[in-house]
């Protein structure tokens, strides 16, 4: 196995200045920081992670945590982006990335006593119920742990902006001429609060009224749900009271109620509109082209493992700092009719 010292011995330099170029030190030359690296490159080195971590008193390895209710896990198309864009910022430091549960083979556990077991440096929370104990527990732990979407005084998040996402759809539709805007949005979450309040606060700028017979809880990426309150939607009477347009939690649900509307003898963009969110690219193949707000997924990414790292290095993070906002953009397609 190839050690520090024969690469030292190829390049002509100590063991220690070695140790500094591999670890990207800033009091080595960069030619000579280069050359080591080569040398370390074409000689086979790799790390060996046990000693450094002994040195550095660091794993290297970032536990990440997505649980969530509709049991997507990385199929979720919005966390799976984000989680891909994360990675690789983490990996090109020098990071790895595990899976935290509350399980260890047979035997049941916390996800704090999980990131113990498996010594984790830091912690990405994604998609979790952010109100149970045991998540409460891990955010209040000596761990540093980046959460996405949601923020309150005391962690260190980065959100997609949904409040300005749903002031955009809505702008987009009432700026058609829709004023009868229905919302069907998903479970209790720190999400669906920002962007239910900020529906109700749009359509009062535009004279608006959002009708509480308009307004439908369903759940997050169940098309079935989606579909059936659609339906119900479409069936208010008078049929003049009926929404003109449908805010949809995301795609899929989106989707699932342009079916609706079809099988309700209904033209999709045209006789009922609707606008998703997320952004999904193969969704939008579908025609009508679906309009939708697209969140930045890899900025978000980005964004979390930048945090983090600065949060391993112990940097001083000033309080504006640790809630970080990602907007997104509307995506103009063929399912939202212009009326008037």
């Amino acid at each position: 196995m190839v050690s520090i010292k024969d690469i030292a011995e190829e390049c002509g330099v100590s063991t220690a200045t070695v140790s500094k170029a591999l670890n990207n030190r800033g009091d080595v030359n960069p030619a000579t920081r280069e050359r080591v690296r080569e040398a370390a490159k074409r000689l086979g080195y790799l790390p060996n992670s046990m000693a450094r971590a002994l040195k550095t008193k660091k794993t290297y390895n970032i536990g990440v945590l997505m649980v969530d209710k509709a049991e997507s896990g990385l199929k979720h198309h919005y966390f799976a982006s984000i989680l891909d864009s994360f990675k690789v910022v983490m990996e090109h430091n020098g990071y790895d990335l595990t899976f935290i549960s509350n399980q260890i083979g047979d035997q049941a556990c916390s996800y704090y006593e999980h990131c113990m077991y498996r010594n984790v440096d830091g912690v990405l929370a994604a998609c979790v119920d952010f109100g149970s104990a045991e998540v409460r527990t891990l955010l209040e732990s000596d761990l540093p742990v980046v959460s996405i979407d949601y923020v309150t005084d005391g962690n260190y998040a980065v959100a997609s902006d949904n409040a300005t996402g749903v002031r955009d759809a809505l702008s987009y539709a009432i700026g058609r001429g829709h004023k009868r805007i229905a919302y069907i949005y998903g479970e209790d979450a720190q999400v669906t609060e920002v962007r239910t309040n900020a529906f109700h606060q749009v359509l009062a700028e535009h004279g608006c009224t959002a009708k509480a017979s308009f307004m439908r809880q369903g759940k997050y990426l169940n098309a079935e749900v989606s579909y059936r309150l659609t339906r119900e939607l479409l069936d208010l009477e008078p049929e003049e009271e009926r929404p003109t347009c449908i805010l949809y939690p995301d795609d899929i649900c989106a989707v699932a109620g342009i079916a609706a509307v079809r099988d309700a003898g209904l033209i999709p963009g045209q006789d009922v509109s609707a606008i998703g969110y997320d952004g999904n690219p193969v969704l939008r193949m579908l025609r009508p082209n679906l309009t939708t707000i697209l969140q930045d997924t890899g900025m978000i990414g980005v964004k979390a493992a930048e945090l983090m790292l600065r949060l391993l290095r112990k940097e001083y993070i000033p309080p504006e700092e640790r809630a970080l906002y990602c907007k997104g953009k509307l995506l103009e397609g063929e399912t939202v009719a212009q009326l008037g």
